[in-house]
């Protein structure tokens, strides 16, 4: 028991050879290196994926560019499917995506995680193991934060991982020090449930605070007294209000808004028919749009819906937006051509018999002799043929 309590001693206080919480490194830390510092660079690698995901809408890949976050990353978020590509060759966001922007930052970080793990879990040639790198996550989260430790401490698998964390925001490797490495907040909460990383920068709080969280403390990596407890205000009349300096927040709302007003504090649009078609065109249904309308509520909307002991959101913009999405689902449009006007029962059968055998019939009515596909050309050569051979 005594050699129990000795050799766990040993371990909680970094001891020993295990390595279980890192070495830390002997080197001198550069000045500039302080929690202010990590802090900054770790907003700043997830504002990027955030901003990616949001972005996607309406442009072109760009997987190569310099901007947002690594390739890599973004090849991860498609693979993941929290963004797709569209047949015109531009990127989207999906309903997963949507999703994704509305969970806690923690939820996110360890979404992203999860997927990076699955994705080198399945390609062999990486030389990573999963459990491994599993193992080193939770070793990461149980390091001090402002802490430099030692990267040749590491085995080589866990060398390799270095750059990807790197890229997701989880660790700093100063460049002109590169055997040295810093955990971020991101890195050093990935096992605790508090706060810290929901307000890690306005854009983040934007999309994946609720108005409940928002009103507790604010977390080292938030914006101070800046933030506020929700920044939308909805009208019945569909008006949409949102008091935020947020270009991320502002990049939500403009997936399912027309915004058409911008000041240095706040933006206005509308709900409409059409820009919640355009969302659920993305894969954002309707109840999401609700929740996140609901989540970023101003208190004052709150305040007026506990006097009135009604709900924080107006019930008509409630019910009408989940009817426009009803609208889009029970009517649906295909491209095609319409076929009529044959000259008897027989030219008309054969030719429609022809276009279902090769696939391209959508639509037939054998009464009024006409049909509907979405592909000509194989059946502009059938009828050639047979004018031909009559």
């Amino acid at each position: 028991m005594s050699n129990f309590k000795k050799s766990l001693r040993l371990a909680l206080t970094g001891g020993g050879n295990h390595n279980s919480f890192g070495v830390p490194s002997s080197l001198l830390v550069p000045p500039e290196i302080d929690l202010a510092f990590l802090d900054r660079y770790a907003r700043k690698k997830w504002e990027d994926v955030l901003h990616f995901v949001v972005s996607s809408v309406g442009y072109k890949s760009s997987l190569g560019d310099g901007s947002g976050p690594n390739k890599g990353v973004k090849e991860l978020l498609i693979a993941g499917r929290l963004v797709d590509r569209r047949p015109n060759g531009s990127l989207g966001i999906t309903q997963a995506g949507f999703t994704f922007l509305l969970q806690e930052a923690n939820a996110q970080v360890w979404t992203l995680l999860l997927l990076w793990l699955e994705v080198l879990g399945n390609n062999k040639s990486s030389g990573l193991d999963p459990v491994d790198m599993l193992s080193f996550l939770f070793m990461l989260a149980s390091l001090e934060l402002g802490r430099a430790y030692d990267t040749n401490a590491l085995t080589e698998e866990r060398r390799n991982m270095l750059p990807s964390l790197v890229d997701f925001g989880l660790i700093y490797i100063p460049q002109h020090k590169r055997s040295m490495f810093f955990p971020t907040r991101l890195a050093t909460t990935l096992t605790s449930g508090g706060n810290s990383l929901r307000t890690i920068s306005e854009g983040v709080t934007a999309a994946t605070q609720s108005a409940q969280t928002s009103q507790q403390s604010l977390g080292p990596l938030g914006g101070g007294g800046e933030q506020q407890a929700g920044s939308v205000v909805i009208e019945t009349n569909y008006r949409l209000y949102a008091y935020t300096q947020s270009a991320l927040q502002i990049a939500v709302l403009a997936l399912f808004a027309k915004l058409n007003m911008r000041f240095p504090d706040m933006v206005a649009g509308r709900l409409s028919r059409a820009s919640i078609r355009q969302a659920i065109n993305f894969g954002i249904t309707a109840d999401q749009i609700i929740s996140y309308l609901a989540a970023h509520a101003h208190e004052q909307m709150h305040r007026t819906a506990a006097l009135t002991n009604k709900p924080v959101l107006p019930p008509t913009v409630v019910d009408q937006i989940r009817l426009w999405q009803l609208e889009n689902e029970r009517m649906k449009t295909t491209s095609g051509f319409l076929f009529r006007d044959f000259t008897d029962d027989k030219d008309y059968l054969d030719t429609a018999r022809f276009s279902e055998e090769i696939g391209v019939l959508v639509w037939k009515n054998d009464h009024a002799r006409m049909f509907f596909a979405n592909k000509h050309e194989q059946i502009k050569d059938f009828l050639k043929t047979r004018k031909r051979a009559e």
